[in-house]
């Protein structure tokens, strides 16, 4: 293909010139489309320790259920009496006899992620080391999407997350308008449950005395919600087979059915089970004809309505004298689900704009400067051809931030400035062994059409070999890096792919360009 024909540099000369157009409205406009980093804009840096121990906690009370569930079918008399040690993965479980623990063994036994022994009456199962790294790991991987979910609102493409460590979250709010209802609704569980009520009191204390001072095995006091018909404490059950995980959708508004108490309220979140959840709500429902169930969030009882029927739907609602903008909110945390585990907030640093400037300045200097010395060196050593080689690097660092602009939540932070710099000196690489090939054909005195295909056709396979395993080893870092060599990474990687385009086509068209159009006969190397 002969790319001095003139089709292809008129459409080449338009595409060019609409690029550079587009640059630099794109340019005036760049914070609408490039999401910079909390250390260029300032914001909020927040560090989050995960529970993942509740998570090992409710992975040992969901096999104590299930055994619980099997031996009730079978009329067998259950567990006197559980204690679980989430710490260390490992629950007991003591009956009256040990036919009963002899089937509770079997039961737990065929779990191939547990290790299970049986002494006389006391059964002994814990959870492999293994699992409970995975479900340590999984606790983490899911609140960290919960995250994102939540602070959607808030344009989670500037938002950035990431694990430390083992139990640890970081969250970086770069110009967040609202950081402290990003916080709220970051720290929110949202943990929505259905129990069963065993028994109520108006204060803790009458409910104890109820209670002879010793809360039955399996079950717990929850408090209800505060200025409410709902005040007072319950005594619920310790493990909730109905939870909002099984959720297929919530929304908010009017309440259209109250599948409880059948009576109309104003604003409600009314709430679809999946297929599990269904099924598990009307085995709950079925269980509690005429009894009341608790509709706990957050470890707080929002309702307390009393069952008419079982409910095979899958639906519900929660009505709790809500306001349509505290209903919305509700929907809109059960919608992104729940915590696996509960985090709590251990670190809160605030970045100022200011530093975030200085940050900047610190870097379009460095940018600067490293243009600066480029532009030096290629005019004193290339002279004219110096000045196309600058050209082609500062359609570069507009391709740089094209891409940043086009790849999903990628951020420019200071280590991708850096990125950045580092590409202005790999990409005049490729300008010079173009050149050095050129200078070669002119001083055997080859044609400067003919040298400037030849130095183009010669150095292409050597430019492209070297751009390619760096790219690869870009990637490396990209994949195992941390979210500040992360964002060193993506420039470098963007920064190679532009430097493809530019050098190898841009580059190629100025000289076809001045020697075909413009007519120049001799370009001083």
């Amino acid at each position: 293909m002969n790319l001095a024909s003139r089709p292809y540099l008129i459409i080449s000369s338009l595409v060019w010139f609409s690029i550079t157009v587009f640059g630099i409205y794109f340019l005036f406009n760049i914070k609408k489309y490039v999401n910079f980093g909390i250390d260029l804009v300032g914001g909020t840096y927040l560090t989050l320790d995960v529970k993942v121990e509740e998570a090992v906690k409710n992975e040992l009370l969901s096999r104590i259920d299930d055994v619980t569930q099997n031996l009730k079918k079978k009329s067998i008399v259950l567990p006197n009496s559980t204690k679980i040690n989430e710490f260390e993965g490992t629950a007991s479980l003591e009956f009256n006899s040990e036919q009963a623990a002899k089937e509770a063994y079997n039961l737990l036994s065929v779990d191939t992620n547990l290790s299970t022994t049986q002494k006389g009456k006391l059964v002994n199962f814990s959870l492999n080391n293994q699992f409970i790294k995975t479900v340590k790991d999984n606790a983490v991987e899911s609140n960290i999407s919960i995250i994102r979910n939540r602070l959607d609102v808030f344009g989670a493409g500037e938002i950035t997350i990431f694990p430390q460590g083992e139990n640890s979250i970081v969250v970086e709010l770069p110009n967040v308008s609202d950081p402290e209802r990003a916080k709220e609704r970051i720290g929110s569980s949202a943990l929505l449950e259905m129990k069963p009520i065993y028994d109520y009191a108006k204060t803790e204390e009458q409910l104890l005395e109820k209670l002879g001072h010793t809360l039955p095995e399996g079950t717990m006091i929850v408090k209800g919600k505060t200025g409410s018909i709902e005040s007072g404490y319950y005594l619920v059950s310790s493990y909730a087979k109905v939870t909002g995980r099984l959720l297929k959708d919530v929304n908010s508004g009017f309440q259209q059915r109250d599948i409880f108490s059948k009576s109309k309220s104003s604003y409600a979140v009314n709430l679809k089970f999946d297929s599990q959840g269904a099924e598990k709500f009307h085995e709950l429902t079925n269980d509690n004809i005429g009894h009341p169930v608790a509709i706990i969030i957050d470890n707080t009882v929002v309702s307390a309505p009393v069952v008419n029927e079982a409910i095979s739907s899958g639906e519900a609602a929660i009505s709790g004298n809500f306001e349509e903008d505290s209903a919305k909110e509700l929907a809109s945390l059960l919608k992104s689900g729940s915590f696996v585990a509960p985090v709590q907030f251990v670190e809160e640093r605030q970045i100022g704009p200011s530093l975030g400037q200085e940050s900047i300045y610190r870097g379009l200097l460095s940018c600067a400067i490293g243009l600066g010395l480029l532009f030096l060196f290629s005019i004193f050593v290339y002279k004219t051809a110096g000045l196309f080689a600058f050209i082609v690097l500062l359609y570069n660092l507009l391709f740089i931030l094209f891409g940043l602009a086009l790849i999903p939540d990628a951020t420019l932070t200071l280590p991708g400035i850096a990125g950045m710099v580092l590409t202005l000196g790999m990409a005049i690489d490729s300008s010079i062994l173009i050149y050095e090939k050129i200078k070669e054909d002119l001083n055997t005195g080859t044609p400067l059409p003919q040298a400037v295909d030849n130095g183009f056709n010669g150095a292409t396979s050597v430019i492209l070999d070297a751009n390619i395993t760096t790219f690869i080893v870009g990637a490396v870092l990209y994949y195992f890096g941390s979210p500040a060599i992360q964002g060193f990474a993506l420039t470098m990687m963007i920064g190679i792919v532009s430097t493809l385009i530019t050098g190898l086509i841009l580059l190629r068209w100025i000289f076809n360009f001045v020697i075909n159009v413009l007519k120049v006969k001799r370009i001083s190397f």
